[in-house]
């Protein structure tokens, strides 16, 4: 009995989701039109559970490249309509189209000459009938057995802003990095860090020229602590490397290492990479080259950066 209850339920909803599908029409796309075309922001308000879906929806579009805020619909009317100003619009949420909080805040952008939109399961409504254009989120049934508590209408409506999001988005052409450059904290945004976020500069760069001695490329390699050096000329181009693997291997062969410079040691075309590469791709090249460092250039070749795959690790691309 309980899990045909719950299936019960479950199926009233998803009928109800289903059945937002007819009410799209011309209203949805003018208010997708509308919306995309402002350079203001959109305030969505409600009250009761309509105010609960409405935060969420609020939430969503911010995070998918619509300024939106969630404006309390009997806050507003002690001081919190300071929020709304001209150039917004309103998206007001109201299943049954006569909640007067609701109401008066569409009078007052009336009054404002803010643009409305109204989200009602009654269109005919004291909201819809106060809103520039209406977008139906009519059903059935609740999937409460006493019809009575909103539990079909809200997820019906949460559905439909969920759909008014997406619209907006493609219509504003939001691209996956832009979703990533609103989420810089999630793994989106992981995935898309570049080079030069990570990148070590300035005097964190290993770094000696041509003419360095040895022994000062080493105590250099030391207290930078990425296992390698940069060898740069006098036009502060990268020109080599020395690593640390590079160090023992010459030890083995030439005693009088130490009596040598940093560019007579150094190995040629290191492998390098720009700052505006992901990276992700700075990982890739670590681990086909089995190598832990890279080193950053410009366009001209000049040596910008270097990134460990420490700072990857930090980062959590690896």
């Amino acid at each position: 009995m309980i899990l045909e209850a719950a299936r019960k339920v479950l199926q009233i909803e998803a009928d109800s989701v289903r059945e937002q599908i007819r009410n799209l029409g011309p209203d949805f796309e003018n208010a997708v039109e509308e919306i995309s075309a402002s350079t203001g922001r959109l305030c969505v308000t409600g009250l009761g559970k309509s105010g609960l879906i409405g935060q969420k929806i609020a939430a969503t579009l911010s995070s998918t490249g619509t300024p939106a805020y969630f404006l309390h619909a009997a806050e507003a009317s002690h001081g919190d309509l300071g929020m709304l100003v001209q150039g917004d619009t309103v998206l007001a949420l109201s299943f049954s189209g006569e909640t007067p909080e609701v109401v008066r805040l569409l009078e007052f952008a009336r009054e404002r000459k803010v643009r409305a939109i109204a989200m009602t399961g009654q269109p005919a409504s004291s909201v819809g009938r106060a809103a520039d254009r209406v977008i139906s989120v009519a059903i059935s049934q609740e999937a409460c057995p006493l019809n009575l508590a909103p539990t079909a209408s809200t997820t019906a409506m949460l559905a439909m802003g969920d759909a008014l999001a997406m619209a907006i988005s493609e219509k504003r052409g939001f691209r996956e990095e832009d979703f990533a450059a609103l989420h810089p904290g999630g793994r989106l945004g992981r995935k898309f860090l570049k080079v030069k976020d990570l990148m070590r500069t300035a005097d964190r760069i290993p770094l000696v020229t041509r003419e360095t001695p040895m022994t000062e490329a080493i105590h250099e390699m030391s207290r930078k602590m990425m296992g390698i050096t940069a060898v740069v000329n006098g036009r502060g181009e990268l020109a080599g490397v020395i690593s640390d693997g590079d160090l023992r291997r010459l030890l083995e062969n030439d005693r009088s290492l130490l009596a040598r410079t940093a560019g007579e040691c150094s190995h040629a075309r290191p492998k390098t990479i720009s700052a505006e590469d992901l990276a992700s791709e700075a990982l890739q090249r670590m681990q086909q080259a089995k190598i832990t460092s890279l080193f950053v250039v410009d366009d001209a070749g000049s040596l910008a950066g270097a990134i460990h795959m420490h700072d990857l690790l930090a980062a959590g691309i690896a």
